[in-house]
């Protein structure tokens, strides 16, 4: 269900989604694309829901307002030196070289990623930065996957981890009981990194998003709400390609 409504000279436009598990208030969620979404309890009425959100008007403009200055500054990346990238949550300068026998072809060097590569052509040094990015993730991912899975008491095995370039999720579990990542998480700050890792082993024993899958991640990640705001605030600069 679509509603709108006016805030000084602009129109909000929101969806409503029925949650049976929240007992009397509404939840607002203001996304990086712009999307507002609002959960309600299913005994709520459709002015309820709207009062609520209005009260929350200031609130929602000004996180709109947010994002829309982050995606502006999401621009398609250049590949050029003096160009920033991200690396575990750290902004790093990159710096084209040229090729030198016997040393790596990206490195990190002094607060900057050097990438080695004739003529510096940006569809070269992309591919052997984008390469280096799936190399990190394979090692980092992998290893705190590991590291995080002998934390659940509950957890009887590693589920085997596969990454998968994604547009806009930063992970899935599959009903086999495997986790898929996005190699450009490795982007992300380690607790965001962390957050999303703990979240998609909760759904290897709550395969939803019920009340019990709720109590699961809050019991193993007790600040994840404040985790994935940031992570939710970062997702366009992080996945700007």
């Amino acid at each position: 269900m679509r509603n709108s409504f006016n805030y000084g000279d602009t129109e909000i436009e929101y969806s409503v989604a029925h949650n049976a598990r929240l007992e009397s208030k509404v939840r607002i969620h203001v996304h990086p694309n712009g999307f507002v979404e609002v959960e309600s309890p299913p005994g709520k009425s459709a002015s309820e829901i709207c009062h609520a959100v209005r009260k929350r008007a200031r609130w929602i403009a000004k996180h709109l307002e947010a994002n829309s200055q982050l995606r502006a500054h999401a621009l398609p990346r250049e590949y050029v030196s003096g160009e920033t990238h991200f690396y575990l949550g750290r902004r790093y300068q990159l710096k084209i070289v040229a090729p030198v026998a016997d040393r790596p072809v990206v490195a990190m060097k002094a607060g900057r990623i050097h990438v080695a590569v004739r003529g510096e052509e940006p569809l070269a040094v992309r591919r052997r930065l984008n390469a280096w990015y799936k190399e990190r993730a394979e090692d980092y991912l992998g290893r705190r996957l590991s590291e995080i899975s002998e934390t659940i008491p509950w957890l009887k095995n590693e589920p085997p981890l596969k990454l998968t370039a994604m547009r806009k999720q930063w992970g899935s579990c599959s009903p086999s009981g495997s986790i898929n990542l996005n190699p450009w998480l490795i982007r992300a700050p380690r607790d965001c990194i962390d957050y999303v890792l703990i979240h998609e082993i909760c759904h290897l024993k709550e395969h939803n998003h019920s009340k019990r899958y709720y109590e699961l991640l809050e019991r193993h990640c007790p600040n994840w709400r404040k985790i994935k705001t940031r992570l939710d605030g970062m997702a366009e600069l992080l996945l700007a390609h």
